[in-house]
């Protein structure tokens, strides 16, 4: 027979009560935090779960949250070029304005006022902040004013930073975009060239904005079209003995016009005189021998003039050029400059009507009105011309007088039209790529949005996740708590008895 020994019941009544008292103790924080898990060793797999879980979160929680900065910092820039294109849009009805032919020098002055204004105020919106004192348009520059006035202009003082913001763990959205490409980088022309009027014209012409005929045979090369005649002169050297004089010549025929250049040659005693074309060495039918009589009009191939004596008489040989009016077009890139038009070995000048296309080069133009005689246009590969000097050309153009009382002079409302047509070409450049830009920032508001909605659910899965993996079945663990208090109370019961026993007490 074993003997128990009363202090091996006291030791195991006292550890049973301890371990009973650790579990109620354990139940009792599983109740009250609502945790199953509260430490690592009570589920080491589900532990090394949730940690992985949190982690996670935590990392999405980070991307959400760097969606919504980049999301403040997009509708901040959308709403300042909203109101960038109210503005241009503004400028280009106050520009059509202008160009109303009623309109005096002040009228245009005012208006030139008003695009002053509207000025500074795109250079404000060119110069927002997101309300942190960070600049919207200066890339990685947030705290250099992007767009400043200098003596050349306005000027650029950001870069061509985009700032990035990694909004998922695979994807980077764009929240900023660099004032260069926004303001400055804007193609003037059609964006392939630019065509404009030389200052200097006196005639009507006024040159449209062109077309792409053929991408293809574009050089990149520049180009002008001259416009010459009709003119009439004497022989270089002068070597006639008469001293006659010729008229300007006229058009009488438009569609007779050729643009060749003819020779007017005077025969035996100077009774008689023959038209040579000198473009193409043939004499003009009907031109040859012909009857001379002082100021009689001398009419061909669309022209007329006339030729009157002088105090000498015209002997045989002499002779006048003649030419027919329209236009050249010259490569003034290459040197030396080459003919365009008419094609070589041709010269002379091609015929000119009203409207009609001059194509060349893989381009097309048009011109309308009337060029003078050496009026030119200039075609030049479209540039970069900020949306600044657009409308500070514009103001310059309204400031300029028009004054066409100077017989000869320029043609200073031709001048209007044509720089009020580069500049509204220019001005709806500028609003296009503005509104490119504007699409682009909506796109990547509608990309953060997408985002954000899927971060959020996946938060929620997260969090799921959690609780499955910590949270304790609450009813399970009161009803835990319950018994074991129970259990806990029946033990020091059953101690208290056992323990105040003792064999003296049945003695006598």
């Amino acid at each position: 027979m074993m003997r128990i020994s009363s202090s091996t019941i006291f030791n195991s009544a006292v550890a049973n009560m301890d371990q009973q008292q650790v579990q109620l103790a354990k139940s009792q924080q599983q109740v009250s935090t609502g945790l199953r898990m509260q430490t690592a060793a009570d589920d080491p797999v589900a532990a090394a779960q949730a940690l992985t879980v949190t982690q996670a979160s935590a990392t999405n929680k980070q991307y959400i949250s760097n969606g919504n900065s980049a999301q403040n910092t997009l509708s901040l820039a959308s709403s300042a070029l909203q109101n960038v294109t109210n503005l241009i849009q503004a400028v280009q009805s106050e520009a059509i304005q202008a160009g109303n032919g009623s309109y005096s020098n002040s009228d245009r002055s005012t208006i030139a006022t008003q695009l002053t204004s509207q000025l500074q105020q795109l250079l404000g919106l060119a110069n927002s902040t997101d309300g942190a004192g960070n600049y919207l348009f200066s890339g990685f520059q947030t705290h250099t004013q992007p767009f400043v006035n200098t003596p050349a202009g306005t000027g650029y003082f950001g870069d061509n930073g985009q700032r990035n913001v990694q909004v998922s763990a695979t994807q980077q959205i764009a929240s900023s975009d660099p004032g260069a490409n926004v303001f400055m980088s804007i193609k003037n022309g059609n964006g392939t060239f630019a065509t404009q009027a030389a200052a200097a014209n006196t005639g009507s012409g006024i040159i449209n904005t062109g077309s792409v005929l053929n991408s293809a045979a574009i050089t990149g090369d520049s180009y002008t079209i001259a416009f010459g005649g009709p003119t009439a002169q004497l022989p270089v050297p002068n070597t006639n003995t008469g001293t006659g004089t010729i008229s300007t010549p006229t058009v009488v025929s438009q569609a007779a016009v050729t643009g060749n250049e003819y020779s007017v040659v005077f025969g035996a005693g100077g009774t008689t005189y023959s038209v040579t074309n000198t473009t193409t060495g043939q004499p003009v039918a009907g031109m040859t021998a012909q009857p001379y009589t002082s100021g009689q009009a001398i009419t061909f191939d669309g022209l007329q003039f006339n030729i009157t004596d002088g105090a000498t008489p015209f002997a045989a040989g002499d002779s006048f050029t003649v030419a027919s009016p329209g236009y050249t077009v010259t490569d003034t890139t290459t040197v030396p400059q080459a003919l365009v038009l008419p094609a070589p070995p041709a010269t002379g000048r091609v015929p000119y009507v009203d409207g009609q296309a001059i194509s060349f080069g893989g381009m097309q133009v048009s011109i309308q009105g009337v060029p003078a005689n050496g009026d030119k246009f200039s075609i030049t590969p479209s540039s970069n011309v900020s949306i600044f000097k657009t409308i500070s050309d514009l103001i310059a153009t309204l400031n300029t007088p028009v004054d066409n009382s100077a017989p000869g002079g320029i043609n200073t409302s031709t001048s209007l039209a044509n720089n009020l047509s580069y500049g509204l070409t220019n001005l709806g450049n500028a609003l296009n790529n503005i509104l490119t830009v504007q699409s682009s920032l909506g796109s990547r508001l509608n990309e953060i949005s997408s985002l954000q909605t899927t971060g959020s659910s996946l938060d929620l899965q997260y969090q799921k996740n959690l609780s499955q993996l910590q949270s304790v079945d609450m009813t399970q663990a009161i009803s835990n708590l319950a018994q074991q208090q129970t259990n806990l109370q029946a033990a020091q019961k059953s101690f208290a008895t056992v323990s105040s026993l003792s064999l003296f007490s049945y003695l006598p």
